[in-house]
């Protein structure tokens, strides 16, 4: 499967073109706004409602909407590590203090299932082990009705050391 965007000179807005097994369709029209800066961040953020906050722990529920569905009607797997990512770095941020700089250096998920388009899921990130140089974070996803367990995560984050000038 291949994708393109074909911008149009009159009003901004883009198309986003699928190709399947040769056949190209114009799948939707893209308004301008999903082309400015950080739209991304915001898709994920809309998705997300912080439920707890807590030192070493972040509790969120996802609703999975149209916008994060993949073509097989679940949550897509780029929307799942945005997520991980952004659940991550607010968790370690409860530990490490703020005037250190965190430097994301591995970012593993293992996808054990699928939450299908209108469901909604735990999201429930947890420090492993946070020192002086290194952080770990531990991402999991489960089914809120069921607690099924569908996405696991870890996050390594390097603590980077403040200049001494």
């Amino acid at each position: 499967m291949k994708a393109s965007i074909d911008r149009s000179k009159e009003d901004g807005a883009a198309t986003l073109f699928i190709s399947v097994s040769n056949q190209i369709r114009a799948y939707s029209s893209l308004p301008i706004n999903f082309q400015e800066k950080d739209f991304y961040s915001h898709l994920i953020q809309s998705i997300l409602q912080v439920q707890l906050v807590e030192r070493g722990h972040l509790t969120s529920l996802l609703s999975v909407k149209p916008p994060v569905v993949n073509a097989n009607g679940g949550l897509h797997g780029g929307a799942i590590a945005a997520i991980a990512e952004l659940m991550s770095i607010a968790c370690a941020r409860t530990v490490v203090a703020e005037d250190k700089e965190l430097f994301l250096g591995e970012l593993g998920l293992s996808y054990l299932s699928s939450a299908p388009a209108e469901a909604e899921v735990v999201v429930d990130a947890s420090m492993v082990r946070s020192g002086r140089n290194v952080t770990v974070i531990a991402v999991e996803f489960k089914m809120k009705k069921t607690s099924k367990l569908i996405y696991i995560g870890r996050a390594t984050f390097y603590n980077l050391p403040i200049a001494k000038l």
